[in-house]
This record gives C-alpha cells, sequence and structure tokens, in this order.
C-alpha cells in the first residue's frame, strides 16, 4: 500500500495482478483500533485510565486466543459504552471479509462494512476505511487469486536468525 512500490509495479509489471497481503491490511486495522483506545484512555480521567489498564491485547487478539481472565475483562468492558469496544466490534466485522469465496461477494460485504466504519465516529476507522477504498481493487484481488505472502515472510524472519 506504499505508493513509491505501487508506482514501480505500475510501471515495470503494468498486466501484473496486485495482491495485497491480508497480514498488513489486518496490521493497518489493528494500529488504527490501538489509536481509538489510546485516544479513549487520554480523553477520560484516572479512574478510567486505571479501569482500561493491560486492555490493549484484549482489543487486538483474536476471540478465541483470548484467555479466560481475558474474557472476562472483555466482557465487562463491553457493558460500558466505549469508543474502543465499537472500534472491535469493526475489527471484528472487517475480519469476516476473508471467509467470502469470490470477489463479488467479499465487494458487497466491504461496501457495508465501509459504510459502518466511515459512520462509526471513530477517526483512525475512519481513515482505515478509506485507505481500504482507495486500494479496493488490490484487496479485492485477493479472492481471484488467493495468495499471502507468509511463506516468503516466514523464510526471511529465518533468515534474520
Amino acid at each position: 500500500m506504499w505508493m513509491p512500490y505501487l508506482n514501480v509495479i505500475e510501471e515495470k509489471a503494468p498486466n501484473a495482478l496486485l495482491v495485497f497481503d491480508k497480514f498488513h491490511i489486518v496490521r493497518h486495522l489493528m494500529e488504527a483500533v490501538d489509536r481509538v483506545r489510546r485516544s479513549e484512555i487520554a480523553q477520560k480521567g484516572k479512574e478510567h485510565k486505571q479501569l482500561m489498564k493491560h486492555t490493549r491485547y484484549i482489543w487486538l487478539k483474536n476471540p478465541w486466543n483470548l484467555t479466560d481472565k481475558q474474557k472476562v475483562k472483555l466482557g465487562s468492558l463491553e457493558k460500558l459504552n466505549l469508543k474502543i469496544n465499537r472500534a472491535y466490534l469493526l475489527k471484528e466485522a472487517f475480519r469476516n471479509l476473508w471467509f467470502y469465496k469470490t470477489a463479488g461477494w467479499a465487494n458487497r460485504y466491504l461496501n457495508q462494512w465501509f459504510w459502518w466504519a466511515t459512520h462509526s465516529r471513530l477517526e483512525p476507522l475512519r481513515k482505515f476505511a478509506w485507505m481500504i477504498r482507495r486500494h479496493e481493487d488490490n484487496i479485492l484481488s485477493y479472492f481471484k487469486l488467493p495468495i499471502t505472502n507468509a511463506s516468503v515472510e516466514g523464510l526471511n524472519n529465518k533468515a534474520k536468525i
């Protein structure tokens, strides 16, 4: 999603199907969710800061990877009317995109999610949604050619060791 990279690809391989890696897309989403969490902590008082202490990974983890203690904490936080809870729900809704099998259905879902995000009154999520909109074709190309660069990333990681 880095424009200089995209410009080089367009210049050197104009007919290539560019598939954005879902890991990198989700990383941008997680950064947006965490910005919501941090801004909410900064806006609230000392009591709220104590309540939100040690919750970063609760909001960012997959729900099935939460410990029992984290599930209880998430359940109690979900009952409060927090901005971070809306961000969390949008994050989880976005994950559903990857379960679609065709670009057409994924596009319909992405359009619905875009509407939710842009009407959420959460600026980091709105910015993320507009970034997704700008690169929608390259994101939806995943459904035509469902590949990721996870194996290459794994090799790079091993090479660093």
